[in-house]
């Protein structure tokens, strides 16, 4: 045995453990280096960002996911060539991190406000610094192939640089204002929050009917409200200027019940006649589209709810009430008054706090916002001329839903943990400035200032993540090389919170698209196809699976089956499934790498190759083609489980065990050649592998005769000309396929393994040759005892039972195996078979829509398939007709 495979069987345990593995693995590679990138002039770049995941984070099932499609995608591109960065990085995630330093202080018996606004950024600080990293090590777990060196934080001094300098740039074009307007507030958080922020929930409720008179009791007008408590900012009643019900009324005034105010009756478009009544209360502080009709009309704003969710002053006898409590004693304070006409159950969508899910209250209050439409319509023109690419195309359209139909943008927040707004005020002139820098005092009256206390919303810089993270706005070697950024890859709930942001301002900042390919894929939901939450309990911690399988076995059950943009169904079945295909390959290896002798490991002897080594060396060009396609056309699922096709059943199935007589025998020639074909297979399947599989791959492949010194930096396959067998690999699989056949038919007699038999294989003058040749591997596969290859049926026995492939009719005399009966039996089920085989492929070429929209290629090969199964069918029914006789 040569030095460094005899080395290499001795530090081979004869069980793969994982948990021995991955660590020290990944720890090499990472002091080693091969994780960091450096511009190079002499590779193309492919660069992909990271999602941030919130600093407060814990790896889940969804990280588990997102890391592996990213992981798999840099480890390809760096195989193939490229000079690969993959930034990591944590989000400051203002609201979930304030969130947990006040349940700290809380614990403490301490609140914000006791500590002050400087003493609990230092606990903000002091919080991410001990928990902060606990995330990024985490992802290492699941090899993740970052450059931890270029490791970002979204409030770090580059990012926050970027994001002043986009907010100053922005507010001196314009396109941010502050002005009192409708915001979705969250009453538990005590925040505003952006329209992408709010989740819908379909809740049961009521429609209240209520009456407004008029002041002298002439007339009167009802309209419906899901929301009661709304009605004492009630400022108007809205009816169509189209609509003669109201003619006479518009301009008019009714009285708020209860509450006995004046408002005026006022006409706008807004209104759906042929909706209810028809007429539409206004509250303007409290709805955005009331706020809207509010503007249009010049109503006056009212608003009466405190920013935690209470009742304010204005609310007379209802002020400190919740408005839950207020809702139940202002409709029975209608009752009384009897201007509740009605009550009728109502289900409807309600807008919930993404973060807390508590019941959102639009409500008017003064906040910075983004002036989005001159942001958007480049950001959408992108998409739609193709610079920007979406993997599922289908995801395009919520794309365009969502960008079409936009609004400007809150981007202020009433928290302290964040990036705090560059606004200064002065007391005494009342001067606004907002600069990059903060100013010493008043430029106007040299007066003191106050700085806005508002924070941005996580998502302005999160927007700036694929050039910020680069060094923008400084001009550096990294923005040059690596922007715009290759592919981004994250789950479809960020199409509006994060991609639609970033193409905007990577078109405004640095006047590029931000990366060419959105790749989507789905969320991880439980067996049951329930998403995975703590209410319910169905939760999975990855780095378990990863202690009891292993992170290949946990990465592989995340990539197998399941194609881009859809959801998967977690399944410990697949990642049992997925450490047996771990072991399958370790123990093939292991076989490997205990024949490959003492002699040095050279080329292979194309002259030497037999049937079989042509087989897998023709499938193996096949799939470094396929695999490779699907790779680059995103269809990650499809290459994993082709590859894992090949390896399982090709490879070690069928391949070593017809390299078997050669290993074992006396030919030292024919030895040493299928043993280079063993090595040259098993070496390229392992890069093939790495990207879904890094650990056990590492593993194995350093430990073959003339690896490199990591798989990592080994170049990917190319599929070799030189070793093109098309014609041999087609005889090769039409043998496996009576190989099958001849199992199924022992197997289906009670037939005991080791009893032999002869077989005749009746074959072409074209197919002659092959049977011939591949006849050793028929006996060896088949149970056979000896084998004779003919061109006709001569003295074959007429009760001899027969399976049918592409290369000839195989015979075994009946009185070796089985009854005639059971045989016309089994003959019975293929006929059936075959039938059913001919009527689904006429089927489909009967089928007008199919052949107007299938490509010609895919229709050629349904004739193909037809032909085949037309002919296999002539034979089964001659074949029983036959043994009737």
């Amino acid at each position: 045995m040569c030095e460094h495979c005899s080395r290499g069987i001795e530090e081979m345990p004869k069980t793969y453990d994982p948990s021995t593995v991955e660590d020290r693995i990944y720890s090499d590679w990472e002091a080693k280096g091969y994780f960091h990138s450096e511009p190079n002039p002499n590779k193309p770049p492919y660069c992909i960002v990271i999602p941030p995941p919130n600093v407060t984070g814990q790896l889940h099932m969804g990280h588990a996911l997102d890391e592996t499609m990213q992981d798999i995608l840099i480890r390809y591109k760096r195989m193939c060539g490229y000079e690969t960065l993959w930034i990591p990085g944590t989000d400051h995630a203002s609201i979930a991190t304030e969130v947990k330093v006040v349940q700290k202080l809380a614990k403490e018996g301490k609140s914000k406000n006791d500590i002050g606004r400087d003493g609990f950024m230092h606990e903000a600080w002091a919080w991410k610094h001990e928990y902060g990293g606990r995330i990024t090590r985490q992802l290492r777990k699941l090899g993740a192939s970052c450059d931890w060196e270029r490791e970002r934080f979204t409030m770090d001094e580059g990012c926050s640089k970027a994001v002043t300098k986009v907010f100053v740039d922005l507010y001196k074009k314009g396109l941010i204002y502050r002005g009192d307007r409708i915001v979705n507030w969250c009453p538990t958080c005590g925040t505003a929050i952006s329209n992408a922020e709010v989740e819908f929930e379909e809740k049961p409720s009521s429609l209240w009917h209520v009456r407004y008179m008029a002041p002298d009791g002439s007339y009167s007008i009802t309209c419906a409200t899901t929301r009661p408590e709304t009605i004492l900012g009630d400022t108007g009643i809205a009816v169509n200027p189209n609509d003669p019900r109201y003619a006479e009324l518009v301009g008019k005034t009714v009285i708020v019940p209860v509450v006995g105010r004046e408002i005026p009756i006022v006409a706008d478009e807004y209104v759906e006649m042929d909706f209810g009544t028809g007429a539409v209360k206004i509250t303007p502080s409290h709805d955005p589209n009331d706020f809207e009709v509010g503007q249009r009309t010049g109503l006056p704003q009212l608003c009466v709810f405190t920013t935690d969710g209470h009742i304010n002053e204005l609310g007379g006898r209802f002020a400190g009430l919740t408005t839950a409590e207020c809702r139940k004693q202002f409709v029975d304070a209608l009752k009384d008054c009897g201007a509740l006409v009605k009550i009728e159950p109502y289900t409807h969508n309600v807008g919930t706090c993404y973060r807390c899910h508590t019941v959102i209250e639009p409500m008017i209050s003064k906040q910075w916002f983004v002036a989005i439409e001159s942001l958007a319509k480049p950001a959408l023109k992108a998409v739609e001329d193709g610079r920007i690419k979406f993997v599922p195309e289908r995801y395009t359209q919520t794309y365009y839903n969502w960008m079409r139909n936009i609004r400007d943008w809150c981007i202020s927040r009433q928290l302290w943990w964040g990036h705090r707004i560059p606004a200064y005020y002065c007391d005494d002139c009342g001067a606004a400035i907002v600069d990059e820098k903060e100013p010493e005092c008043c430029p106007n009256c040299g007066g003191r200032l106050r700085q806005d206390e508002d924070v941005l919303d996580t998502w302005f810089s999160s927007g700036m993540w694929p050039f910020s993270t680069l060094g923008w706005p400084d001009d550096t070697a990294e923005l040059k090389y690596y922007y715009p950024t290759a592919t981004l890859a994250t789950g479809y709930d960020l199409i509006f919170f994060w991609i639609a942001r970033m193409i905007m301002f990577g078109l405004y900042a640095m006047g590029d698209v931000p990366f060419h390919t959105v790749y989507i894929h789905g969320m991880v939901r439980d067996e049951q196809g329930r998403k995975m939450s703590k209410s319910l309990g169905n939760g999975i911690d990855p780095l378990d699976v990863i202690s009891e399988y292993g992170v290949d076995s946990l990465r592989f059950s995340l990539t197998s089956g399941t194609a881009a943009g859809t959801d998967m169904r977690y399944s410990p079945k697949k990642v049992e499934a997925a450490r047996n295909f771990c072991n399958k390959i370790y123990n093939a290896s292991r076989f490997v790498m205990m024949n490959l002798g003492n002699e040095p490991i050279g080329a292979i002897d194309p002259g030497m190759l037999d049937i079989a080594d042509k087989w897998i060396l023709q499938r193996l060009n096949e799939v470094i083609a396929e695999a490779t396609a699907n790779i680059d056309s995103f269809d990650l699922n499809l290459a994993v489980d082709k590859i894992y096709s090949f390896i399982w059943t090709e490879f070690c199935d069928w391949y070593i065990e017809m390299a078997k007589p050669r290993l074992y025998g006396e030919d030292e020639n024919a030895k040493k050649n299928v043993r280079a074909v063993l090595i040259h297979v098993l070496s390229n399947s392992m890069k093939l592998l790495h990207p879904f599989m890094p650990f056990i791959t590492e593993d194995i492949y350093t430990r073959l005769p003339g690896s490199d010194k990591t798989i990592m930096l080994s170049d990917w396959p190319k599929a070799d000309p030189k070793y093109s067998f098309e014609k041999e690999a087609a005889g090769m699989d039409g043998l496996m396929d009576m190989v099958r056949s001849i199992r199924n038919v022992r197997a289906e007699m009670n037939v005991p393994p080791a009893k032999r038999a002869h077989v005749t294989v009746v074959t072409t003058t074209e197919q002659e040759a092959v049977c011939r040749e591949a006849a050793p591997y028929l006996n060896k596969l088949a149970g056979a005892s000896t084998i004779a290859v003919q061109l006709d049926k001569a003295n074959i026995a007429r009760d001899a039972v027969s399976v049918i492939s592409s290369i000839g009719e195989a015979y075994i005399p009946m009185n070796e195996l089985i009854d005639i009966a059971k045989e016309l039996e089994r003959l019975e089920k293929e006929r059936k078979r075959w039938e059913g085989e001919v009527a689904r492929a006429n089927g489909k070429l009967n089928n007008a829509g199919f052949i107007a929209k299938a490509p010609e290629k895919v229709i050629c090969e349904e004739r193909s398939k037809l032909e085949n199964a037309a002919d296999m069918l002539r034979k089964v029914e001659a074949r029983i007709a036959e043994m009737k006789k």
